[in-house]
Parts: C-alpha cells; structure tokens; sequence
C-alpha cells in the first residue's frame, strides 16, 4: 500500500474508534447535570425559604414596593 492510503486508512481506524468510545456518553453526561441542577434548586430553595433569608428577601421586597419614584 502506499503511505497516504495507509495514513487515510489509519486516520478512518482512529475516528471509528473514537466515535465508539463516546457512544452513549452524551445522555449520562445530561443525566448527571440535570441530577446536579435539581440538587442545586432544591438546596437554593430551602435557603431562601428558611428562616432568617426568607425575612430578608421579604423586607428587600417590601422596600423596593413602599420607594418613591
């Protein structure tokens, strides 16, 4: 064979081999972010309907409602 026909043939044996290795990948990597972002919502929720923040968002609220323009 020559060289360039080798190197193409190579090159394709490579790409095939990199695609099967990836296969499947992709819907792991989205289940493991949206498992991550639920974990961040739940955790952001109960910080803000917690006590102490809850009262301080509340007030931010009320002043932004109550200023003069």
């Amino acid at each position: 064979m020559d060289k360039a026909v080798r190197a193409g043939v190579r090159a394709r044996l490579c790409g095939l081999r990199g695609r099967r290795k990836e296969a499947g990948m992709v819907t792991s990597e989205y289940a493991v972010g949206i498992v991550a972002a639920v974990a961040f919502a739940v955790l952001l929720y109960k910080v803000v309907t917690g006590g102490q923040v809850g009262a301080e968002l509340q007030r931010i609220v009320q002043e932004a409602l109550n200023a003069r323009m």
